[in-house]
C-alpha cells in the first residue's frame, strides 16, 4: 500500500506519540519473544512515528517477576491499565504501526525517564 493510501483509509494509528500505552497484537511470535494481544510502550520519538511505518515499543506484562531493567506501572486512570504491569525493557522491538489496535493511555515523563534509563542498561551490558 502507497504511503498516500494508507493515511487515507487507516484510523487514528498514525497519529501515536511518544509515552503511549497500546494495545497491540504481536501475534505471530517466534521463540521467546512476547506474544498476543497486550499493551505496549511507545518508546520512538515522535519525528520516526510521525514519518514511519514503524513504532519502536516494549512490552508490558501483567506478570511482574521485576526482572532486571523492568519498570512496575501501576494502573491508572491516565495509563489506561488494569492492572500492575512491568514493562519489559528487554524485550525491546520495532513493530509495524498495523499491530497497533487501540490506545490505551500514556506514561509520565518521570516513567518514561526511568523506562529509558533502564533501556540504556540493558543495552549497555
Amino acid at each position: 500500500m502507497r504511503k498516500k493510501e494508507w493515511r487515507t483509509t487507516t484510523h487514528n494509528w498514525r497519529i501515536m506519540k511518544k509515552n503511549e500505552i497500546w494495545l497491540a497484537d504481536l501475534d505471530p511470535q517466534r521463540g521467546k519473544e512476547q506474544s498476543g494481544a497486550r499493551p505496549v510502550v511507545v518508546i520512538s520519538g515522535n519525528a520516526m512515528n510521525d514519518h514511519f511505518d514503524l513504532v519502536i515499543i516494549c512490552p508490558l506484562s501483567s506478570r511482574v517477576k521485576n526482572f532486571v531493567g523492568g519498570v512496575l506501572l501501576n494502573p491508572s486512570k491516565s495509563n489506561g491499565l488494569q492492572v500492575e504491569s512491568e514493562v519489559l525493557t528487554f524485550h525491546v522491538r520495532s513493530i509495524s504501526k498495523n499491530r497497533l489496535i487501540k490506545k490505551l493511555g500514556s506514561v509520565s515523563t518521570f516513567e518514561m525517564e526511568s523506562i529509558v534509563t533502564n533501556l540504556n542498561n540493558v543495552l549497555k551490558y
